[in-house]
């Protein structure tokens, strides 16, 4: 189990993007986030989300629920 599961956890109970500080995040895991998220931020896929934007200088990271493609059959 990856370490970051509280946090998609979390994630996947939202309906659409959103913003989270890196203070959030840390209360949601209860641990300090650190360079290892770059690397598990790809298993949110799995959760039919993905990371927009990580900024450092505001401390926050973005998630993004991609729309799915519409059939136009």
């Amino acid at each position: 189990m990856s370490k970051y599961k509280p946090l998609w956890d979390y994630v996947k109970t939202q309906d659409a993007d959103f913003v989270l500080t890196f203070d959030q995040i840390e209360e949601i895991l209860g641990f300090s986030i650190d360079h290892s998220f770059l690397t598990y931020k790809k298993e949110l896929s799995e959760y039919g989300w993905q990371i927009g934007k990580i900024s450092m200088k505001n401390r926050t990271v973005s998630f993004i629920k991609p729309q799915l493609p519409i059939d136009l059959q």
